[in-house]
């Protein structure tokens, strides 16, 4: 179980490595946007919505973190082996990994709402799509990176 675990880690830190970079070109294409109005309307034009054409290609999270093993883990009590150190720095890191992959829902309510697609609000909604992006996931990224390493290594040789 606790191997299993480690693996989740890592892949989750390899997934939030390479998301955090695109949430950094993200953010450059929002600022772009702002920036250059005729770009800006490439994203939300007469009402429509283009967020994989032209600021988020892949969509507002490109990659998924993972909680099955985490999840089994906590149900098999394996965690009375790691200590409570170890227990509450993986507590910290899935739920800061939660409040990643809930920032989707966050800033997609925004995107869908019928308010941020009015010409008059293009740019108001990319600054809420901006600070939304930078709150939940680009601020939170680094040290949820750091403390997988963190993790990884307690879990040693599993």
């Amino acid at each position: 179980m606790l191997h299993q675990l480690k693996r989740e880690l890592i892949d989750n830190k390899s997934n939030e490595t390479e998301q955090y970079h695109y949430y950094l070109q993200v953010l450059k294409n929002i600022d772009s946007a702002l920036r250059y109005p005729e770009y800006a309307k490439q994203f939300i034009n007469n009402g429509e919505l283009d967020l994989e054409g032209h600021i988020a290609p892949q969509g507002v999270i490109s990659k998924d973190l993972n909680r099955v093993a985490w999840e089994v883990a906590k149900q098999k009590d394996v965690f009375s082996k790691l200590g409570f150190a170890t227990y509450s720095l993986l507590t910290e890191i899935y739920n800061n990994q939660q409040r990643i992959t809930n920032s989707e829902d966050k800033i997609g309510a925004l995107l869908l709402s019928y308010e941020s697609r009015k010409h008059e609000n293009l740019r108001t909604t990319l600054i809420l799509f901006r600070d939304n992006y930078i709150a939940w996931d680009v601020e939170r990224a680094p040290g949820l990176i750091k403390w997988y390493q963190e993790a990884i290594d307690k879990l040693g040789d599993y």
